[in-house]
């Protein structure tokens, strides 16, 4: 299994929000809005980074009782093997692929589809995969049991399911890419 994290070539890779002041994120965030205003970060609204940031610590609590392993506070996102939607979201995209065997296990939790909908009090369809928080091993078999999003789901009409999002929380395999 490979992992995948997409980014903007002007920013460079592994890039957090949630990791730096929510003074200076509302700043970047108005500079890419006016810098790249086509990007799909440009049409984030204002509580984007109050609920990413709320996401986050569900995605925290949850991992943790799992027995999961977390050594920052703010996780770096990728998704499990290739997104072609995912390119179309950056004007001057890229993206790493790194196989999972270099990643710690235990510093990874995932979600079927992106976290914000997953836990989004909006999207209650029933699907057994919403407000779950999985390790790696369980992953495994939701991917057995549903496939990969992003081959069954292409465009989003069956759902906000478009890839499955990866939570390092951990710096120490992400140091040697940037």
């Amino acid at each position: 299994m490979y992992l995948y994290h997409y980014f903007d070539k002007r920013s460079g890779p592994f890039k957090s929000l949630t990791s730096i002041s929510p003074e200076k994120a509302e700043v970047i965030l108005k500079q890419i809005n006016t810098e790249r205003p086509n990007g799909f970060c440009a049409k984030r609204d204002e509580k984007y980074l109050e609920r990413r940031k709320k996401c986050e610590l569900i995605l925290r609590h949850e991992f943790m009782a799992k027995g999961g392993v977390v050594k920052i506070d703010s996780p770096y996102y990728m998704v499990v093997d290739h997104c072609p939607w995912l390119s179309t979201w950056f004007e001057q995209s890229d993206y790493l692929k790194i196989p999972v065997e270099e990643f710690d296990i235990k510093t990874l939790s995932f979600t079927y589809g992106d976290s914000m909908p997953t836990f989004s009090p909006l999207v209650n369809d029933g699907k057994e995969y919403r407000k779950k928080v999985y390790t790696y091993e369980e992953i495994l078999e939701v991917i057995k049991k549903y496939g990969l999003p992003q081959n069954w789901n292409v465009d989003g009409a069956f759902g906000p399911e478009r890839y499955i999002e990866v939570h390092v929380w951990s710096s120490e395999t992400v140091e040697r890419y940037l």
